[in-house]
């Protein structure tokens, strides 16, 4: 599932070639798509048609368009869902699910494989965040991401590090990959009891995740397959720089020791044996 950073990847690209922009017209060719969007498309389509694009904004794995009159276009991508930049005659994508056609001639194409993500507009709170998602917590790339506040929330939790990590009302946009791979350089094993951690291990951290996914957005995301593109469909490269994540077999860059594989909350953690050796009842 795409995380952070290419979620972001994609927002900036909406916010080159879409805001500013008006939607003059809005198809629905699967309306799965709106899910969320419980009106249903006989809704959704005259209220989205006429409006001005004002903003692209992201909170964790959550995308949205700010339009004008105070309403949101949340987009979610799922699994597998796109935001392509297309000419209106180039040749329709597979699995093409909805489609706006801006002012400028071009349009916005969510194209979704496996329809796990879509689209739905929502009211915006005095932030601009769509009143849906305000339980999502904030990121640590946000600006008002509070560092002390999140450290002090996650030594109060009675669970595994990792699972804290992929909490979304403690600290969003965190997924499996880049949990893995801050966790490896710390290193910390997943399951270190959070109660046990020390302020300093919790600001190794927080800083491994800020520099991890920064790295990542530098290098368009991480891209396993034709999934996760920008909006001009163009994959990232940030699978070539992993440490840990999906290596099952490999050395640790740090000591060579093969990276282990262990099931994971109906995924997989990977850690170094060596380097991040499991705790016994949370502690070392």
């Amino acid at each position: 599932m795409p995380e952070l950073p290419e979620v972001e990847v994609v927002r900036r690209g909406l916010d080159t070639h879409v805001v500013g922009r008006t939607v003059t017209a809005v198809t629905v060719h699967d309306v799965r798509s709106l899910k969320r969007h419980l009106p249903g498309a006989a809704d959704f389509v005259p209220r989205l048609v006429g409006r001005r694009v004002a903003s692209a904004l992201r909170r964790g794995k959550y995308l949205w368009l700010v339009l004008d009159g105070g309403e949101a276009l949340l987009c979610h991508l799922g699994m597998s869902g796109q935001m392509l930049i297309s000419d209106a005659d180039a040749p329709a994508p597979r699995h093409l699910r909805i489609v706006l056609d801006l002012d400028d001639g071009r349009q916005l194409r969510f194209v979704d494989q496996r329809i796990f993500g879509g689209m739905m507009l929502a009211d915006v709170d005095d932030e601009q965040v769509p009143v849906t998602i305000g339980h999502i917590a904030r990121d640590p790339l946000d600006p008002a991401f509070d560092p002390d506040l999140f450290a002090t929330r996650l030594r109060r939790r009675r669970t595994g590090v990792k699972r804290a990590l992929l909490d979304q009302t403690l600290v969003s946009g965190v997924g499996n990959i880049y949990a893995d791979e801050s966790l490896w350089r710390v290193p910390l094993h997943y399951a270190r009891a959070t109660e046990n951690l020390r302020v300093r291990e919790v600001e190794s951290l927080l800083g491994h995740v800020v520099d991890v996914m920064g790295e990542a957005l530098e290098q368009g995301g991480t891209s396993f397959d034709a999934l996760y593109v920008n909006v001009n469909g163009q994959s990232g490269y940030f699978d070539r720089s992993l440490a840990a994540y999906g290596q099952e077999g490999e050395p640790c860059p740090r000591c060579g020791t093969p990276i282990r594989r262990d099931a994971f909350m109906n995924r997989s953690s990977f850690t170094c044996p060596r380097c991040q050796p499991r705790p016994r009842n949370g502690r070392f």
